[in-house]
């Protein structure tokens, strides 16, 4: 039989659920993602801290008073898409741990889909904000690809040139954990460019933070905490998409920070992004 191009065949998670023996009303889907105030990157996203995170729940929230018992964890990758982390066996909740605002599970790793973990990426709803889905809903999610991750070569940091796209891509996306492990490992003179007016901002990651760390603010906000960004994402939210990212100098993890301060100033002078550009110090 001939393929209908006109009705192509669309795989769903529930195919994969029900292939697995898995009844759809004994799942609920949960879709993480990297914020400060819980896992902050790939690196810290560790298996510990991910059940650690998870288990632990509002009174109210997206979590039903009764959840079911298989907990698929995605990761948020990009748009809308997340990969397959781990699957949890849900036990019930831990009465003995519960406060007047938090409650705990007792959550632990099974080896449902064992196969597909980090290789199945699915295509979450359209509403993302929405991070806990029943199964019933979840098993109508497409299934976008099962392979494992195709790595992206990191090009060295002379040759690194990102869209915010590509940069809201990198901080989060598997497939960039050789950027994601160069970037944050230095300290570094940073510049972000206008595409649209020429307009230049010299920026500086030291300390704990390193590049990664300061390029996933921008990746989260649009602006990373500076002033002048942060009016222009103001008055228009869709300034960031006009920005290009790249590497002026890095530093290794252990060079003072006066020297670090030093390089930045010289940049902002070389480049007169006082004067003409986005840096208002």
């Amino acid at each position: 039989m001939r393929p209908d191009p006109l009705n192509p065949f669309t795989l769903t998670l529930g195919d994969i659920l029900r292939a697995a023996g898995i009844d759809p009303s004994d799942v609920l889907l949960i879709r993480h993602t990297y914020k400060p105030d819980g896992l902050g990157s790939r690196v810290e996203a560790t298996p510990e801290r991910v059940l650690a995170y998870t288990r632990e729940q509002p009174h109210t929230g997206k979590i039903p008073a009764k959840p079911p018992r298989w907990w698929l964890i995605f990761m948020a990758e990009a748009g809308r898409r997340c990969r397959l982390l781990t699957v949890y066996d849900n036990e019930g909740e831990a009465l003995e741990e519960r406060t007047e605002r938090r409650r705990y599970f007792r959550l632990s790793e099974s080896e449902l889909l064992e196969s597909m973990r980090n290789r199945l990426l699915i295509e979450w709803s359209k509403d993302p904000v929405n991070w806990a889905k029943g199964g019933a809903v979840g098993a109508r999610f497409r299934v976008v690809e099962i392979a494992d991750p195709q790595v992206i070569a990191f090009p060295g940091y002379d040759n690194v040139l990102l869209s915010y796209g590509e940069l809201q891509q990198m901080v989060t996306d598997s497939r960039y954990s050789k950027w994601q492990a160069a970037l944050g490992a230095v300290q570094g003179i940073y510049l972000i460019a206008d595409t649209v007016n020429g307009k230049l901002y010299v920026g500086k990651a030291d300390g704990a933070d390193r590049i990664l760390g300061r390029w996933t603010a921008y990746a989260r906000d649009g602006h990373g905490g500076n002033v002048a960004m942060r009016e222009l994402v103001t008055l228009d939210p869709e300034q960031p998409g006009r920005y290009v990212f790249s590497i002026l100098r890095v530093f290794g993890p252990q060079v003072p920070q006066a020297e670090v301060d030093a390089a930045e100033a010289h940049y902002k002078d070389a480049l007169l992004t006082r004067k003409h550009g986005l840096n208002r110090n």
